[in-house]
């Protein structure tokens, strides 16, 4: 429902859409099932978290555990470059040896968290796994050489130090070349298994990668070592809301007006609103902090576009036809899996940016730029859906996942040019509520002094945005 109205002065609605007085003297009324229904379209974050998204919490200062499974990101990358060395025909003689000092690292700390500009020992590397590896083979030691996957089996291991782990020793398997259109020297297209004679070199180059493709134990053998994945914590805060609807004096409260015969109701359904755009505000904008003092202690949430841009990622595009280019680019990361990510994101985005998306299209230069009948990276564009309670949503639909647009009023100004990209298993409405009390949003009747003649409520609100994961939400800046 878009708008909720009430039959008198003080009625509200009850959970079963029947009318209930709220003209009692001091009372409080539950309100949080029913103020999100309040013109969605204008408030469609707070809309959506309210209906699908919402979790109690019992502190105002609320700790959760953030889960990123390292399994499926089990990859690497050579630490330091293996100088090239000189292969016998034997097998035996292509094995790592205690010294060859061959560490590999990762851009990962043990939570799964990426480590700008550091190194972190890979955990997970355990005795009896089989790892490839880029390298860089050269027939007789000579030429720029051809590119090459050599397959390992890790037979010792030890910490170098905490930045790297060092494979002792292991166990060659094979080498294949990279297929290439071309090798290095122009010659035919290389592929399948490198025969290697003696004089020949391998080498592996600084950075180059791998992963863990598996194990090979020996039957009957022992149990390997194991590894574990650790909890990231996280806090967030449920920030007080408070909305007073203005004293009316009992004159007032009596006297019909022109216009809007009630004005006390007028301004009561005003200030609904108007409390229930602070919160969505707070929820896109907020900073998350807490200030204390030696009485009291004031909590702010943390809103999704700050916390995006500072935690999670950032990606710029143009207007320009080139933007769309951009844009398609930026989807593999958004929808990376290493991440977390779920396959459907609601993305929050300004007038100008619903604009540009609405012109894309067969006969725009959407049409001309992606040659839609060859281009396998195509995009799907559905107008006109809806995500919950008739707000309307552009639907766009790549390679890697669902995007589905909704137009976000409150961007404008310095966020005329902003969309939030928001992955809806990682975000959750927070209201206070524990021993039996609920702190989502009510309204407290008569809150004058009792030697008043007339009367003020005041509509409350103590609830927080939880933003788990922010790798897997994103910030979307055109320009």
């Amino acid at each position: 429902m878009s708008d909720v109205y009430s039959s008198s002065i003080g009625v509200g609605i009850n959970s079963s859409g029947q009318g209930i007085s709220i003209d009692d003297n001091r009372r409080m009324f539950n309100f949080g099932e029913r103020i999100a229904e309040l013109n969605p379209a204008a408030s469609p974050f707070f809309a959506y978290l309210s209906k699908v998204a919402k979790k109690p919490t019992d502190d105002p200062v609320f700790k959760f555990l953030e889960k990123r499974h390292q399994w499926q990101r089990r990859n690497f990358k050579v630490t330091s470059a293996v100088s090239a060395k000189t292969w016998s025909s034997s097998d035996a003689s292509l094995n790592i040896v205690d010294g060859d000092q061959l560490f590999l690292s990762v851009d990962y700390d043990v939570y799964g968290r990426k480590v700008a500009g550091s190194t972190k020992k890979p955990e997970f590397l355990t005795v009896g796994q089989t790892i490839a590896l880029q390298g860089l083979f050269k027939a007789n030691g000579s030429g720029s050489g051809d590119a090459v996957i050599v397959y390992y089996r890790i037979d010792s291991l030890a910490d170098a130090d905490a930045t790297k782990k060092d494979v002792k020793t292991a166990s060659f398997i094979k080498a294949l070349y990279i297929p290439t259109e071309t090798d290095s020297d122009n010659d035919p297209e290389l592929s399948g298994a490198v025969t290697i004679d003696a004089n020949d070199t391998l080498q592996f180059a600084a950075d180059a990668e791998g992963q863990v493709i598996g194990s090979a134990h020996a039957e009957g053998g022992t149990a390997p070592d194991g590894w574990r994945d650790e909890f990231y914590s996280r806090e967030g805060y449920c920030q007080i809301f408070k909305t007073a609807v203005p004293l009316f004096s009992g004159t007032s409260l009596a006297t019909r007006y022109r216009g809007d015969a009630n004005e006390y109701m007028r301004v009561y359904q005003e200030k609904l609103m108007e409390h229930k755009m602070d919160i969505e505000n707070a929820l896109l904008f907020g900073y998350g902090s807490v200030d204390e003092t030696s009485t009291s202690q004031s909590r702010k949430t943390w809103g999704i576009l700050p916390y995006a841009e500072i935690y999670g990622k950032t990606k710029t595009f143009s207007y320009a036809s080139s933007g769309y280019d951009e844009f398609v680019d930026a989807m593999s990361d958004l929808f990376d899996p290493e991440s977390g990510a779920g396959g459907q994101k609601m993305v929050m985005a300004s007038r100008g940016i619903m604009n540009w998306l609405n012109k894309l299209g067969s006969t725009s230069f959407l049409g001309n730029t992606m040659a839609y009948a060859n281009n396998p990276y195509k995009v799907g564009i559905e107008k006109g859906n809806q995500l919950f309670n008739g707000v309307p949503v552009t639907t766009v639909d790549t390679l890697y996942g669902t995007l589905n647009f909704v137009m976000q009023p409150l961007f404008r100004g310095p966020w005329a040019n902003h969309a939030v990209v928001v992955d809806l298993n990682n975000v959750a409405y927070r209201p206070l509520a524990g021993n039996g009390e609920s702190r989502d949003t009510q309204i407290i009747t008569n809150v004058q002094n009792n030697d008043v003649d007339g009367r003020k409520d005041m509509i409350l609100t103590e609830a927080g945005l939880e933003v788990q994961l922010p790798e897997t939400h994103a910030v979307m800046k055109f320009a």
